[in-house]
């Protein structure tokens, strides 16, 4: 199995999210060439005394490449190092008294430059081996020519490794960040999978009383129906024993089924499921919280798993309120029409500032839950917050059983 290696942008700096951070590498760049290109013609025509056409061949291979090294830093400081190696042997026919060699000072800015380029993009490894080149090399020139009082290979040397390490320094902290932040992306969205399951779960655990209780009537129905229906043929007999059999198998699987998706913290799951009459308790105790809160509710008989969906999503934007809107005057409506159980859950503003907002971040499970459940029966989620600064969740469920079994 192959590993795809994320490919670096091409030039420095090149994934700053900011335009002047990604110019910034040119614009240095840019400046280091124009300035030192005719500084270094002028320096070791002038000085030197080297041949105006060497001097100028040498100013360009020394400068140019600094262009270069914005993309390809490592084959730019090849270049403008093995340039200032020539150099160095150029101005041994030249007079260098009170003069810089082997490295004049212009050459030393730009290969100083070209090393904090390539510590921003090389591996240790390739850091240390130019390293090692600089020295040897050093120490080769300045073998050719001992007597020097002006040797800079030492100054080189120093400065190289300052640029080197700073450069190596801040890659690593730079590729530590970026690894850090999709680390925590990643984390984030595992996150926000698992809270989606582990609701889904919950959900899924609900309802097995509700579906087990219409599974059971079923059983009974067909194991009692010879005793409360007479006249009943031999084969009418074994078709309903048939059904009371496949119910009681259906009733096995489920408790099988309810085995697997109960955590070690799903305690009291064998309770009753609450439904659309058990709203008023939950209004009530939201009340003794500190909440005010008015309620209004109809008395339509509702399938379970809608009143239990009605049930959690009201006791999910309570809970919200009492966290994020302490204090706010809430109101609460569960109505319904011929095809429609209408749940409206809306609040004024807090007359204190919440500390965080709803559902930041999405690590919370409220509307994770909300959402969840309208899907599971087929209705209709709106949640979002008002002009004058409350909070509303309107849910439509539907009543007809064939629009979400």
């Amino acid at each position: 199995m192959s590993s795809v290696v994320p490919r670096r942008p091409d030039a420095l700096l090149g994934e700053a999210s900011r335009w002047w951070v990604r110019a910034l590498p040119w614009a240095v760049a840019f400046l280091y060439f124009i300035t030192l290109m005719p500084v270094t013609l002028g320096v070791l025509n002038a000085d030197y005394g080297l041949n105006a056409g060497i001097a100028g061949a040498l100013a360009v291979l020394q400068t140019v490449p600094l262009l270069y090294a914005v993309i390809r830093p490592l084959q730019a400081w090849c270049v403008v190092f093995a340039a200032d190696v020539v150099g160095a042997l150029a101005l041994l026919t030249a007079d260098t008294a009170g003069y810089a060699w082997p490295f004049p000072a212009m050459e030393i800015v730009g290969l100083t430059l070209l090393c904090l380029a390539v510590g921003l993009r090389e591996s240790r490894r390739t850091l240390v081996l130019l390293w090692a080149a600089t020295i040897v090399s050093g120490v080769c020139l300045t073998s050719l020519a001992p007597d020097s009082t002006s040797n800079t290979v030492a100054v080189v040397i120093v400065l190289s490794a300052v640029a080197l390490i700073l450069g190596a320094a801040l890659r690593e902290r730079y590729d530590a960040q970026r690894r850090l932040a999709e680390q925590e992306t990643i984390s984030e969205a595992e996150r926000s999978r698992r809270t989606l399951l582990e609701e889904r779960a919950r959900i899924a655990r609900e309802l097995h009383d509700v579906v087990a209780h219409h599974m059971s009537m079923i059983t009974v129905q067909a194991d009692t129906v010879t005793y409360r229906l007479g006249g009943l043929s031999p084969e009418a007999q074994e078709e309903f024993s048939s059904i009371a059999r496949t119910a009681r198998a259906s009733l096995g699987e489920m408790r099988r089924l309810l085995g697997v998706l109960r955590n070690e913290d799903a305690d009291g799951e064998l309770a009753p499921q609450p439904g659309l009459a058990d709203i008023g308790q939950l209004v009530e105790a939201t009340g003794r919280a500190g909440v005010l809160v008015e309620f209004a509710t109809c008395d339509t008989v509702v399938p379970e798993a809608v009143g239990l969906s009605a049930y959690r999503i009201v006791q999910e934007a309570l809970a919200n309120i009492v966290r994020h809107a302490p204090g706010a005057a809430t109101q609460v409506k569960v109505s319904a029409n011929d095809e429609h159980l209408l749940v409206l859950v809306a609040n004024e503003p807090s007359l204190q500032l919440p500390e965080a907002p709803l559902e930041e971040g999405g690590t919370g499970q409220g509307l994770v839950g909300m959402r969840e459940r309208i899907r599971l029966v087929g209705g209709t989620l709106e949640v979002g917050p008002l002009p004058d600064g409350g909070f509303r969740v309107a849910a439509q469920l539907p009543l007809a059983a064939k629009d979400f079994m």
